[in-house]
């Protein structure tokens, strides 16, 4: 089974509510002191790859669409014993969006080969859209399950296909197909990534990634790198919450319960 797992890298959602900053004419956040780090729900479909590897067998190859940094991205991946990796260089618009991104990983996809599961996180840390899944799938002409936690092989010969279960609002679902298939991983208890031995991340280290450019994929590379035309953002900032806090006086316990319960009855009356 050869299972591609798409991965991302993004800016440390875990960076302190204070020191977190955007250029507002650059519609981004500010870099600043943050870490970029691989995304949650990226490292949860790596996970689930693993898990599946380790029952059924199989190749998993792991693929980024990002900057010469994203290579660190991939180096953990290999560290967790990801058998290979590929980097698409984005020398463009750093956050192209979904339509841009799902039409360059399936032009890589493709490039690679032939492939018999497609893995995403269901959404990024950083602008959480949660649409690129689908729009690859589309891309792929594959079939798309969203929100999976856990996959397994069933069924023998002419019968084999792979069994998804997906969360939902109400509790699960089960699915069953052939592939090729597509789907965006949520996290569970179970799919939590595996922390990487320090011997692999010393042999992460001396293993090839290879790397493509826009133009090796022959995909519109101008408009990629343009940042796409599916969408656009018209405002970034970070939302101002005023706060005021008053203080309720009284001689007695009782005084000062009544003076806030009067106090309550003012704001929601507006007074």
């Amino acid at each position: 089974m050869n299972i591609i797992v798409c991965l991302k890298q993004i800016l440390d959602p875990e960076i302190p509510a204070r020191d977190f900053r955007v250029y507002g004419e650059m519609k981004e956040a500010v870099r600043g002191s943050a870490n970029l780090v691989t995304n949650i729900f990226c490292e949860n479909a790596l996970e689930t790859a693993l898990q599946l590897r380790e029952k059924s067998g199989g190749r998993i190859t792991a693929l980024t669409f990002g900057s010469e940094e994203a290579e660190d991205t991939l180096r953990k991946a290999l560290a967790m014993k990801a058998d290979a990796a590929t980097l698409v260089v984005n020398d463009g618009h750093p956050h192209p969006d979904p339509l841009a991104v799902a039409q360059t990983l399936a032009a890589a996809i493709r490039k690679i080969g032939a492939f018999d599961l497609v893995m995403l996180g269901r959404e990024s840390g950083d602008w959480g859209v949660a649409q690129t899944g689908g729009l690859l799938a589309e891309e792929l002409g594959a079939p798309c399950v969203s929100f999976v936690d856990h996959i397994e092989v069933g069924g023998d010969g002419p019968n084999a296909g792979l069994i998804v279960k997906r969360q939902t609002d109400n509790g699960w679902e089960k699915f069953t197909g052939k592939p090729p298939l597509v789907v965006t991983i949520t996290n569970n208890e179970f799919n939590v990534p595996r922390i990487p031995k320090t011997r692999d991340i010393m042999m992460s280290a001396r293993q090839p990634i290879t790397k493509w450019t826009l133009e090796d994929l022959g995909v519109n590379a101008a408009e990629i790198r343009a940042g796409g035309s599916y969408y656009e953002v018209v405002d970034l900032a970070v939302p101002v919450k005023e706060v005021a806090c008053e203080f309720v006086s009284g001689d007695t316990l009782e005084q000062k319960v009544e003076r806030f319960a009067e106090r309550v009855i003012e704001i929601t009356r507006g007074l």
